[in-house]
């Protein structure tokens, strides 16, 4: 089963099996193995790319090692593969020979629900991965719910999520909630190195101050040109309300020059990290109510304004305008000293 997700030259979650960085969520689920007293569903979520997918795929070969009858290496084979028995993976599939659907169906849920309901093709657990769970639909989501609420014996779901929020409660509700977090830079640079071991140490180091504590990221702006718009962005988001009318034109003609590019992909990123990052300081700070106001409605009024540019194919450069100048209009009436932070 292909990756939709998957990054051209890197080795996917299944090859890889071994995710770096988040011991305490590992010590966790190793402890629940050991006692034998695995949940049905286990929900890792977290922002997307740090790891959660090779996660998944480290715990389903401690798993299924742990529980079978196979020497380690074989299934750890069978496990890169997709093809051990007890191993089952929902993705979102391929539609045609041009793409992937666009997300994961009901039909697709009830072919997993019916496998696992078959004689068991090996002693041992069996492990079903969602990645992500975040792709089902309204359809989909609620036919997973129903096998969430009488999961097959011997069984246990790890469902990925990179927005957990946007989940139906009661999915959340019958899982054993796991948070994966940004790593650290160190670990970071690992993460890259093991994939790219004769890497620069100046590449190496600008992929690493741009991910922000997620691996993917890092892989991501290696496919940047050094002359990307990304990092002007990172820049102009650390005092909007100071930026230069001609700057943040500069910034919004550069960045929305290629719609569907790999600047504007990532940049809509750091963008929706920022606007959450806002809101939440915003929840913690007690002494201004205006500022959660207001960052509430810039959370809203941005995902409006991008998801209508990409629904009726809108003008990016404008789009990217009329957003700069509301995140600038924002800090300008609601910024605390950066000491008061």
């Amino acid at each position: 089963m292909s990756d939709p997700s998957a990054l051209e030259g890197l080795p996917l979650p299944e090859a890889r099996q071994a995710a770096i960085g988040h011991d305490l969520a590992r010590s966790a689920i190793l402890e629940q193995l050991h006692h034998r007293r695995l949940p049905g569903a286990i929900m890792l979520h977290g922002p997307q790319g740090v790891g959660k997918a090779t996660f998944a795929f480290e715990m389903a070969l401690a798993i299924l090692t742990a529980t079978g009858d196979e020497a380690p290496e074989r299934v750890r084979e069978q496990v890169a593969a997709l093809s051990y028995p007890n191993l089952f993976v929902l993705r979102r599939r391929l539609k045609d020979a041009k793409g992937y659907y666009t997300a994961i169906r009901v039909e697709d849920v009830r072919e997993l629900r019916d496998a696992l309901h078959h004689t068991r093709g090996r002693s041992g657990h069996r492990i079903a991965i969602l990645d992500s769970i975040d792709d089902c639909n309204p359809s989909a989501a609620n036919a997973l719910l129903k096998t969430l609420e009488e999961p097959p014996a011997d069984t246990t779901f790890l469902l990925v999520s990179h927005r957990p929020g946007q989940l139906l409660p009661t999915i959340k509700s019958r899982c054993h909630n796991i948070a994966l977090r940004p790593l650290a830079d160190g670990l970071v640079e690992q993460v890259v190195r093991s994939s790219l071991p004769d890497i620069d140490a100046e590449t190496l180091n600008r992929a690493v101050q741009l991910a922000g504590g997620r691996p993917r990221r890092a892989f991501e702006t290696l496919a940047l040109g050094e002359t990307s718009p990304v990092g002007a962005l990172i820049s102009w988001l650390q005092a909007p309300e100071n930026m230069p009318t001609g700057a943040t034109l500069q910034l919004a003609e550069a960045l929305g020059a290629d719609p569907h590019g790999p600047d504007m992909s990532f940049g809509r990123e750091i963008l929706s990290d920022w606007l959450a990052d806002e809101a939440r300081n915003a929840a913690f700070d007690r002494q201004s109510r205006m500022r959660l106001a207001s960052a509430t409605e810039l959370w809203d009024k941005a995902h409006a304004l991008l998801l209508e540019a990409d629904s009726v194919n809108l003008d990016m450069k404008q789009t990217l305008v009329v957003l700069f100048d509301a995140i600038r209009k924002h800090r300008a009436t609601t910024a605390i000293p950066i000491e008061q932070e």
